[in-house]
């Protein structure tokens, strides 16, 4: 026995430390930010160690993420003194592919398969959909991958999906699930795994084997697993079965910071495990370690408007801390210098910039912390994710542009010759580059002379004579029309955007927005010449990660992580809750948004400074906003309101959106309905009169056509974005 027995436990408060010692049937530890869960569950697993109650080989532990599962390890290792090298302590994945290569042959697998990633799905799907001639134009291959990674986070194999309509069946006309068979069928062939599939077929073992499912359940005495709330169907099976012999489980998690229901997430699995598990116990960790008193007052008074949730209140026996800043502004650009202003203040105090970070909801919205941050030099660094101007998306629809006012653009012309794909391969390309380079003339001139002569086959010749009548066009236009609107012809009539809606794949409506904020961008600047030689400036200014810089990351990449001082931009309704959210999930969605919020505050060691804009450019379109109801579910006592108006608000909160968009203009009803939680804008008393093929108006989407009428929701083509759900109280029928 260590030395140190009593000292892991006398670092733990009362009920770390219950949780810690209580080794006996299902625990359910309700881990509030920064209460110190891990720690927990590292102590724990050493304490059972430590007791001789189980062998390493016996214990199950397992988080989501290689960071995570690392961070366990080093701790362990620093309680125990000695190595967890072997121990079964690691993500999901990686101890689903340590027990299916041991019986990989009943996976009709060899044990040495290969385990491809996203890039190897896509490609192995583009053949399939090739020999099965379904167009992949039409039916992007990344779009079914999308889907069939839903239907294995939800434990289905092709043939269950079959049983049941489930999301994704029609895709190509309902062939999705004969897909799917097909690509299970030629994964085997290839002796290869995707990542859905080491969780599938450990489960289908589990299911098919009851000596093997009897030998797991007899070797793993106890179960620990982190971050239980981001479970998904596959892995809550998994640990279920696991447990069913012992009944020792242990699960760490915190239902208000379930934010992940877009990759799989069941927030139910934690919501129902008391039920699930007979005689569990609750313990709950409030007591946190992070934030001052006012941040996590105001964070709870937040997220107890949420229903779907088991209930905790956080509290610190640290400073009270000073209140909430929550600064209104005029527009986005605003917000931006208003936000960079705060930041150099506190540079000018000496206060280390790498604690300050600026969370969004949205991508899209680094666009002007970016471009300011270079325009002052202020270094900055986007983290989970690339600069704005580094997307791909924006790298394509940037490189039309340079061709468009280039046609000596020999790169833009090669990244866009089949985005979308025109059916120009690899050979195609190498005959163009031979006779540009053999003449000494651009790949645009080539392409010109080539296409009056029969090198190549007729489909590609009327692919690249289209192509060359699109460019010379849109330099037509160039002359007389904005930047902004011809961006928007640009990304139409090259069916860049028409690719994009189609695509099923989580990313593909983040990667729109960031379109519409790039038409934004564009709109700025006076000619195409002086935009793109801005972009270069600015890929040029990119940040040093190795000295100090602000932080710039999503809302969903910043959970987990914590800072002195956090900077919360655009907060209104629509942006903040996430308008596509809640018109397509209501009050789950709603309340999964809610619990975003509550991520954010509570990211935050002392200061807060929440912004929101009366007016922001949106979609090319100028909107006024309202304040996001979140910012009114914060009681006035833990906040500090600012405006940059000369009439600030003196009462600006209690009822803050009613308040707020009658100052911005007379002609919206706001109501918000305490019932259901949802705001809405009602500007037509008949709406519910509205019929398929009549003419509304979104204030968001702008104008567009009614397909179809469900209740409260209705089916929209709009005319300058796709088709969407939205609810009906948030649209204008126009006479």
């Amino acid at each position: 026995m260590p030395n140190n027995k009593n000292k892991y436990l006398e670092q733990l408060n009362s009920e770390q430390e219950e949780a810690v010692k209580n080794l006996s049937g299902p625990l359910l530890v309700l881990a509030g930010a920064g209460t110190g869960k891990t720690r927990v569950l590292t102590t724990k697993l050493s304490h059972i160690v430590s007791l001789n109650e189980a062998m390493p080989s016996q214990i199950f532990a397992v988080t989501f993420t290689n960071k995570a599962a690392n961070e366990m390890r080093e701790r362990v290792e620093s309680i125990l003194g000695r190595s967890v090298a072997g121990w079964w302590l690691g993500t999901f994945h990686s101890l689903a592919a340590r027990i299916l290569r041991k019986h990989a042959e009943l996976a009709n697998l060899k044990n040495n398969f290969t385990i491809i990633d996203s890039d190897d799905q896509v490609r192995l799907m583009k053949q399939i959909l090739s020999v099965e001639n379904i167009d992949e134009k039409r039916w992007p291959a990344r779009s079914l991958i999308s889907i069939i990674q839903r239907w294995k986070d939800n434990g289905l194999n092709p043939e269950e999906v079959e049983k049941r309509f489930f999301i994704g069946t029609d895709f190509a006309n309902g062939e999705a699930t004969r897909l799917y068979k097909l690509y299970q069928e030629r994964l085997i062939t290839l002796n290869a795994s995707d990542f859905g599939d080491l969780l599938l077929h450990v489960i289908n073992i589990l299911k098919n084997n009851e000596d093997i499912r009897h030998q797991y359940q007899e070797k793993f005495k106890y179960i620990l697993v982190d971050e239980f709330q981001d479970t998904n169907a596959a892995q809550y099976y998994w640990l279920k079965t696991l447990s069913a012999k012992h009944g020792n489980i242990c699960v760490v998690g915190d239902d208000d910071q379930s934010i992940y229901s877009w990759r799989g997430a069941d927030i139910n699995n934690i919501l129902n495990y008391e039920k699930d598990f007979k005689n569990t116990k609750i313990i709950k960790l409030e007591r946190n370690y992070r934030s001052t008193g006012n941040i996590l007052s105001a964070a709870s008074h937040l997220i107890s408007k949420n229903k779907s949730r088991l209930g905790k209140t956080l509290w610190t026996k640290g400073e009270e801390g000073s209140t909430i800043n929550i600064r209104n502004v005029y527009d986005g650009q605003e917000e931006a210098r208003s936000i960079s202003d705060e930041i150099e203040s506190y540079q000018r105090k000496l206060i280390d910039i790498n604690e300050i970070a600026i969370l969004v909801r949205a991508g899209f919205q680094t666009r002007a912390f970016e471009e300011r941050f270079l325009k002052i030099g202020l270094p900055y660094q986007v983290i989970g994710g690339l600069r704005f101007y580094e997307r791909a998306e924006i790298r394509d629809a940037v490189a039309y542009l340079r061709l468009i006012n280039s046609s000596d653009d020999q790169l833009a012309f090669e990244r866009i010759i089949n985005k979308p794909k025109r059916g120009i391969g690899g050979r195609t390309l190498q005959k163009i580059e031979f006779y540009s380079r053999s003449r000494k003339i651009s790949f645009e001139i080539a392409v010109r002379k080539l296409i009056e002569t029969d090198e190549f086959s007729s489909t590609i010749r009327t692919s690249m004579n289209r192509f060359i009548k699109n460019i010379d066009r849109w330099r037509e236009q160039l002359k007389s029309i904005r930047l902004g609107d011809l961006l928007e012809i640009v990304l139409e009539e090259s069916e860049y955007t028409d690719m994009l809606q189609k695509d099923k794949s989580i990313e593909a409506p983040g990667r729109l927005e960031n379109l519409k904020e790039l038409v934004n961008a564009i709109n700025e600047y006076d000619s195409l010449t002086n935009f793109l030689e801005h972009i270069q400036l600015v890929m040029d200014g990119g940040s040093n990660s190795d000295i100090e810089s602000v932080k710039i990351m999503t809302l969903h990449s910043a959970k987990g992580l914590e800072f002195d001082t956090i900077f919360l931009p655009g907060w209104e309704e629509g942006v903040f809750p996430n308008q596509r959210s809640v018109d397509e999930n209501g009050q789950v969605g709603l309340e999964e948004e809610r619990r975003l919020a509550y991520v954010g505050l509570t990211r935050a060691k002392k200061h807060i400074w929440i912004f929101n804009a009366s007016a922001r450019l949106m979609h090319g379109q100028w909107l006024d906003c309202i304040p996001s109801r979140f910012i009114d579910e914060i009681p006035n006592k833990y906040v500090n309101i600012i405006s940059s108006f000369n009439d600030s608000l003196t009462n600006y909160k209690s009822g803050i959106a009613s308040k707020w968009i009658s100052s911005i203009s007379e002609k919206y009803d706001h109501a918000i309905d305490n019932k259901n939680l949802i705001s809405s804008i009602v500007k037509n008393t008949n709406i519910e009169k509205l019929e398929k093929g009549e003419r509304v108006f979104h204030q968001k989407f702008g104008y567009g056509k009614v397909l179809h009428v469900d209740g409260e929701k209705v089916e929209i083509k709009f005319e300058k974005s796709d088709t969407k759900k939205v609810l009906m109280s948030f649209i204008e029928k126009l006479n």
